[in-house]
């Protein structure tokens, strides 16, 4: 997917400027445990600059990511507001890190709002962050109440719950 911005305008004349919106879908736009759902538009209100460089486009980046809480494997909703600001230049290679291409008058802006947005998407989101997360036995979420499991017992050393010690007959120690 492209979104084309001809550009023609501002090339070759450094100071000049003009505002851009685009309300797109993105496909791709995930992580292990974060995405911005595939029908789900980006925003982006974007100024671009033309500078001797190129068009420097600078501006806002939102929409709304899908995290899976990384501890209780929760959905949650939450919006991101990205600022960005990145050179397109004419002869940058598409894969340089630096700048981003400015091809014959065009400029396209998927892969600046694709680089923003999967650059801030959290690695281990959390749900809350006091979450407990779910219990590694039976899978039940913590948060929710403390588990119900049974103790787990290491059957290595059962043979010691039965020795008796003397005046031991009510349980006491002593």
């Amino acid at each position: 997917m492209t979104i084309a911005v001809d550009v023609r305008d501002l090339v070759g004349h450094p100071g000049s400027s003009r505002a851009v919106h685009v309300e797109e879908p993105i496909d791709g736009l995930r992580t292990e445990l974060s995405q911005v759902a595939g029908q789900t538009p980006v925003d982006a209100d974007l100024l671009l600059e033309s500078v001797v460089e190129g068009i420097l486009a600078s501006g806002e980046v939102a929409g709304t990511y899908v995290e899976t809480c990384a501890r209780c494997l929760t959905p949650v909703e939450r919006p991101f507001r990205l600022r960005v600001q990145e050179l397109f230049a004419p002869g940058a290679a598409p894969d340089d890190p630096d700048e981003y291409p400015l091809t014959q008058g065009e400029i396209d802006l998927e892969p600046l709002i694709r680089d923003a947005v999967l650059l801030a998407m959290p690695y281990s989101p959390l749900c809350k962050p006091d979450c407990l997360g779910i219990c590694e036995r039976c899978g039940g979420n913590r948060n929710f109440g403390e588990c119900t499991c049974m103790p787990e017992t290491d059957g290595r050393w059962a043979p010691l719950s039965t020795i008796e010690f003397p005046g031991d007959a009510n349980g006491d120690q002593g």
